[in-house]
């Protein structure tokens, strides 16, 4: 049903362009003809007798033609079609001219100038619709309304392919964070279920609640940045119960996040990548910090962690196995284009840390409530969470 009135709403809005644009092609053409004929009545009613031949010629060229030979690389029938529907049009221009619009445009100059010999109606009908001058005048004027209208839906094509392409990247590229996100948790739980770890059935429920909400709510363009933010909390509460150490934790927001919107699965990639590469077994003083400042539009995230002693992958800005942070860096550069910062920071023996400022979408009717957290983090706590009290 809802598709049904989406369709509906689509051609209501087409068929009012395409109302819209030969009512202005009608206009135009009808003063342009009068500042020869002096008469608006008469260039009117010419202009409609002309007016079927240019829709016709447009639309056999646009939903026809265009998609049937162009679109499917038929170059030669393409090219020959195009010289045979122009042909075609100015010869019908050109049998409206000789029948209707020359002998009446004959008659209006009489009544303006006098008798005179006008070349354009002498000789007869072949001597007519073989003059050469005339015949180039009709294809000229017939070209021209017919071509202006393919340009622009040419044009409206290539805008709207562009988009779906950038469309389905995107699709593409969020679809990249399932897998990845599914893979290195699933080897969080091999991990846990070797050791017949009782924290095992935990795990399995913080999985399902994050799947859910990839699965099922990620399907937006943006999705609210408090539930994104709940999430996060989700999966630091799933690595804290793997990492059994001592693990400094902090998570720290400063700001309204209940009425701004973010695209979703953005952060997520940069949290798995500091307890993927700064959170390991043999470390003695393992640190993760989260600090999120949101001020009216404007959206900063820092994540810093620590290093092992010799870590095993050498961190870059994009390094060509990390999925994540390659992923996001396109995502960022398509979602947010001259509206992010992301700065990597790879302190070579001490820490890691990555700074993304957004332009974020302010949520319609919210009224701003500042707010400061700064919390410890302990999974019990966390998986405890009600969604609506995540952050207050």
């Amino acid at each position: 049903m809802e598709y049904m009135v989406k369709t509906q709403a689509l051609l209501h809005k087409r068929v009012v362009q395409h109302v819209l644009y030969w009512l202005s092609v009608l206009a135009v053409m009808t003063v342009l003809y009068s500042i020869y004929i002096k008469s608006y009545l008469a260039s009117f009613s010419f202009m409609i007798f002309f007016l079927p031949i240019h829709m016709a010629y447009f639309y056999i060229m646009a939903y026809v033609v265009i998609p049937k030979m162009l679109f499917t690389k038929k170059y030669i029938w393409f090219f020959l079609s195009v010289f045979a529907c122009a042909l075609v049009a100015a010869l019908l221009f050109r049998l409206a001219e000789i029948f209707y619009a020359d002998p009446l445009t004959y008659k209006l100059l009489v009544k303006l100038n006098g008798p005179f010999v006008w070349d354009r109606i002498q000789g007869s009908f072949w001597e007519q619709i073989t003059r050469f001058s005339a015949f180039m005048a009709a294809m000229e004027q017939t070209n021209n309304a017919a071509w202006v209208a393919i340009a622009i839906k040419l044009l409206k094509m290539y805008y709207e392919r562009k988009e779906a392409a950038t469309q389905a990247e995107l699709s593409f590229l969020k679809n990249q964070v399932h897998p990845h996100f599914l893979f290195n948790t699933l080897n969080n739980l091999y991990a846990l279920t070797l050791n017949q770890s009782p924290q095992s059935p935990t795990v399995v429920m913080g999985l399902s609640q994050i799947l859910r909400y990839i699965l099922y709510e990620c399907d937006t363009p943006t999705v609210k940045l408090a539930k994104e933010l709940d999430i996060i909390e989700q999966y630091i509460a799933l690595e804290k119960l793997r990492h059994t150490q001592a693990l400094d934790l902090t998570f720290h927001v400063n700001g309204s996040i209940q009425d701004q919107e973010i695209a979703p699965l953005l952060l997520l990639p940069l949290v798995e990548n500091a307890f993927k590469h700064g959170v390991h077994e043999d470390m003695q003083e393992a640190w993760v910090t989260i600090q999120i400042m949101v001020k009216e539009e404007r959206f900063s995230f820092k994540i810093s962690n620590s290093k092992p002693a010799k870590p095993m992958i050498k961190l870059s800005m994009v390094p060509k196995g990390n999925i994540g942070l390659a992923n996001l860096t396109k995502r960022l550069n398509m979602l947010y284009p001259n509206a992010h910062k992301l700065r990597i920071y790879d302190d070579d023996e001490h820490l890691f840390a990555v700074v993304l400022e957004l332009t974020l979408t302010p949520v319609a009717n919210k009224k701003a409530a500042g707010s400061l957290r700064v919390k410890k983090l302990y999974p019990e706590q966390l998986l405890a969470l009600n969604k609506s009290e995540t952050i207050k």
